[in-house]
């Protein structure tokens, strides 16, 4: 039922204190009474009809309706037993399909998520492989950047290495002709500069004034002739060196 298989359903029925029949949650309970007077039933022969009432001439009888055997609702314990069978049938129906419906829409979902985790992976997997096809080539031209940058700096090297060089044999060569023009001024001036009298003027004056200062040192008014003279004589050398070198 409900595009499913039929199963094998156990169903129990329970009485309640009227002798009617009650569903419970789990199921359906039927008392021992009952059961038994279902199988009496189905080996039974079917029940004669009842008789027509009789009614009188002149209408109805004043007794009112002849009250049915059957019950109040007009339904034998079995048809009702029945038709709560089939009523439960009908809600398990109901709920194999909503069962199924759920469990499809799940099937669903979960395909589509592998789905879409299959078609992530696959993305991935394509993008790894476009990486690793393309690396060797970025790897091929970085090892020749870095090859001419190697060249560029061996290079480079070379040329400030050779302009170092050249520059100290610029340096030697510099200081040996500054050192040989030097000398040749030093001799050129040692030979025109005259030779001078390297004897101190006055020393005798001199002598005598640091002599008197020595045993006057308390009234060294006394040396005041002597240091005189001792100016006069350095002024007299004066002029001397003065009228000899004008």
């Amino acid at each position: 039922m409900g595009g499913s298989e039929s199963t094998v359903r156990k169903v129990s029925f329970a009485m309640d204190e009227e002798d009617k029949v009650r569903v419970l949650p789990a199921g359906v309970k039927l008392s021992d009474a009952v059961i038994q007077r279902a199988k009496d039933r189905s080996h039974s022969l079917p029940e004669s009809k009842p008789p027509p009432s009789k009614r009188s001439e002149g209408g109805p009888s004043a007794t009112g309706p002849p009250k049915s055997q059957e019950g109040r609702s007009g339904k034998t314990y079995t048809e009702r037993e029945e038709e709560l069978y089939r009523r439960y049938e009908r809600e398990q129906a109901l709920v194999q399909e909503e069962l199924a419906r759920i469990a499809q829409r799940e099937r669903a979902a979960a395909r589509e998520n592998l789905n879409f985790a299959i078609l992530q992976e696959r993305a991935s997997t394509v993008e790894e492989i476009q990486k690793a096809k393309v690396l060797p080539a970025d790897l091929d031209a970085w090892a020749k950047q870095l090859e001419k940058k190697e060249a560029e700096l061996k290079r480079l090297d070379t040329f400030y290495k050779e302009q170092l060089a050249h520059l100290e044999r610029k340096n030697v060569e510099y200081y040996k002709l500054t050192s040989e023009q030097f000398h040749e001024a030093a001799n050129e001036a040692e030979a025109h500069i005259k030779k001078r009298r390297t004897e101190p003027l006055c020393s005798d004056l001199q002598s005598g004034i640091l002599k008197c200062y020595r045993d006057n040192q308390q009234q060294t008014l006394n040396c005041s002739d002597l240091a005189k003279e001792y100016m006069q004589c350095i002024n007299a050398a004066k002029k001397k060196l003065l009228v000899n070198h004008g």
